[in-house]
């Protein structure tokens, strides 16, 4: 049975002033960005599979991207138009196996990750019974999350190391730099804009840029938050490949308690896991298999049916799920 999702109440909200002055502090704090080719995004005008939905809305993503740092203006009300419709129906499909499908692909990261960090979002929406206004949202302010990331120079971005302390500060701010780009659009609202500023903070307070804690943080910016690591872990990236799947799946529930809201995570990793049911799965020792029912009091644990064995996780802690197929 799907749960209303109901905003819980704030202890200490904070306002557009507080924000403001909490970005001039972690401004003052730093020293400025390199210079680069500006970017600013404008409020504009005006039956596939899944793949050819997610490639379509990638490409227009990608499209997005490359004329912001141009510095060309980019319709908002395009992207309602165009492109959140795609993410919608992507995000209403019952089952999980098109999201697994883009993790091999390191072609296009920025806008892949983009679109796929939205569909997740609106899944864990859609589990949560958000709907309406709030889910539209939800999807833009998601699709929009990295957008500040045109203004970090492409050296850092595209790194193949580890990043210097002066440059992984510099990376820290693309939330700030994309929050400043979208939260004066009239298309674009303050929840929308604040998922943007704020899906790398985290619960007890040590994510960035603002390290806020828990009601402080807009509760899209929560789910945004959940969809953004879990697509980062699971996906190839030219200077490094995928987690195995058993561990983004255990780093996610630890970070249950502490990083993220706790609901929002175990709600993500129940209706995650019972949608893999009657999935083909590669273990650990690369055997292959289905499987065929997920523990309900356990939800990381699943049986699985090989071609010769049958496979209980709960009992077999050397053996665990590596991919999915």
């Amino acid at each position: 049975m799907v749960k209303t999702f109901k905003e819980p109440g704030r202890e200490k909200p904070l306002s557009s002033a507080e924000i403001d002055r909490l970005l001039f502090q972690l401004k003052r704090d730093r020293p400025g960005p390199p210079a680069f080719a500006s970017g600013s995004i404008s409020d504009g005008g005006g039956g596939k599979d899944t793949a050819g939905l997610i490639d379509h809305a990638v490409g227009q993503v990608e499209d997005i991207f490359a004329g912001a740092r141009l510095g060309k203006g980019v319709g908002i009300t395009a992207i309602k138009k165009d492109i959140l419709p795609a993410i919608r129906t992507l995000a209403d499909i019952p089952g999980v196996s098109h999201v697994f499908h883009q993790l091999d692909r390191k072609d296009r990261y920025t806008s892949s990750h983009a679109v796929c960090v939205s569909m997740i979002a609106g899944m864990i929406g859609r589990w949560l019974g958000i709907g309406g206004a709030l889910m539209e949202d939800l999807l833009l302010g998601s699709i929009l999350h990295d957008i500040g990331k045109i203004k970090i120079p492409d050296e850092i971005l595209s790194k193949p190391g580890k990043l210097t302390l002066s440059e992984y500060e510099e990376m820290k701010l693309h939330s700030v730099y994309g929050y400043e780009m979208v939260r004066d659009l009239d298309a674009v609202s303050p929840k929308a804009a604040l998922i943007v500023l704020q899906h790398h903070e985290r619960e007890d307070g040590r994510g960035y840029p603002l390290g806020l804690k828990g009601r402080e943080i807009e509760h899209l910016a929560k789910i945004t938050a959940i969809a953004d690591v879990f697509h980062a872990m699971s996906s190839a990236r030219i200077y490094h490949e995928a987690l195995p799947f058993y561990q983004v799946m255990r780093k996610m529930k630890d970070g249950a308690f502490g990083s993220f809201e706790p609901g929002f995570m175990l709600i993500f990793i129940q209706n995650l896991m019972n949608s893999l049911a009657g999935s083909r799965v590669r273990m650990t020792d690369q055997s292959e298999g289905r499987i065929l029912m997920i523990h309900p009091y356990d939800p990381l644990s699943a049986l699985v049916q090989t071609e010769d064995r049958l496979i209980d996780l709960r009992y077999s802690r050397g053996l665990q799920i590596e991919r999915i197929l």
